[in-house]
C-alpha cells in the first residue's frame, strides 16, 4: 500500500480542510510594576522584614526556622536595577523554630551554626542581573563559618512609592526572595545523614526572604500661601 511521507500527509490534510489544532493560547507578558520609590540609600524595615529556613529532615518533612535578628542595607537604582547592590548581616544566637523542644535550639546555635565562634553570617552582593520587568538574579558573597562563597538569589520587586506626608513620609519599597546553598560547602557537615541513608538533616538549604525598606525622605513642602 502507498503511504505518504508525514509532511505530504498533513498538506493533504490540510488541502481537505480537515481541523488542525490551535495554537495555545501564550500568557500576557508581566508588566512592570509602576512605583515612585526613588533611587538612593535604603535599611530594612525590621517590622516588615522575615529570613526563613528550609531543610530536609530524613526525608519526611522541610523543616523550617528563622532569624530573628538581622539587618540589611539596600543602595537602589530603579532606573538601572544592575547597579543596585544589597548587604546582610544576621545573628546566628537568633535562630529560632515553632515549638522547640528542650535544648534544641542550643544545638541549632552551637552545632550547626557555631555562633560562639562565628557570632556574624553575612551576605554582600556582587552582581545584580535584571531577568524580568520586575524581577533579578542577585549573586553574592555568603560568610558562614568563616567560610566565604558565592549563593545567588532570585528577587522579585513588589513596588514602592516615595513617601505619604503625615503618614510615613519616608520612600518604601517591597522585595522577596528565594534560593540554596549547600551547607558542606562552608564546613557545616553536622547532622548529615550517613552515605546511603537519610538519616539527619539534609545538606541543601533553601532560603526564603520577605522584605521592606524605607528610604530617602520626602523633600520639604513649601507652605501654602495664606489667604490675606
Amino acid at each position: 500500500m502507498y503511504r505518504f511521507a508525514p509532511s505530504l500527509l498533513a498538506l493533504a490534510l490540510i488541502a481537505c480542510g480537515a481541523p488542525t489544532q490551535p495554537a495555545p493560547e501564550q500568557p500576557p507578558a508581566e508588566a512592570a510594576v509602576v512605583h515612585t520609590a526613588p533611587a538612593g540609600a535604603y535599611t530594612l524595615d525590621k517590622a516588615h522584614g522575615s529570613l526563613v529556613i528550609r531543610v530536609n529532615h530524613i526525608s519526611y518533612s522541610n523543616f523550617t526556622a528563622r532569624f530573628t535578628t538581622w539587618d540589611a542595607s539596600l543602595n537602589l537604582d530603579p532606573a538601572a536595577p544592575e547597579n543596585s547592590s544589597i548587604s546582610v548581616t544576621i545573628d546566628p544566637r537568633s535562630i529560632t523554630s515553632d515549638n522547640p523542644p528542650p535544648g534544641f535550639v542550643d544545638i541549632m546555635r552551637n552545632d550547626f551554626l557555631q555562633a560562639p565562634t562565628h557570632p556574624e553570617i553575612t551576605f554582600r552582593s556582587t552582581r545584580v542581573e535584571r531577568t524580568g520587568p520586575n524581577t533579578a538574579r542577585i549573586t553574592g558573597d555568603l560568610t558562614l563559618l568563616g567560610v566565604t562563597k558565592p549563593v545567588t538569589l532570585e528577587a522579585r520587586f513588589n513596588g514602592g512609592y516615595a513617601g505619604m506626608p503625615v503618614y510615613d513620609p519616608n520612600a518604601r519599597v517591597g522585595l522577596s526572595a528565594t534560593g540554596s546553598f549547600n551547607r558542606s560547602d562552608f564546613g557545616m557537615t553536622y547532622g548529615l545523614p550517613p552515605e546511603g541513608t537519610n538519616l539527619g538533616v539534609g545538606d541543601r538549604v533553601d532560603l526564603v526572604i520577605e522584605t521592606e525598606f524605607s528610604g530617602p525622605a520626602l523633600p520639604p513642602q513649601a507652605p501654602a500661601p495664606t489667604t490675606p
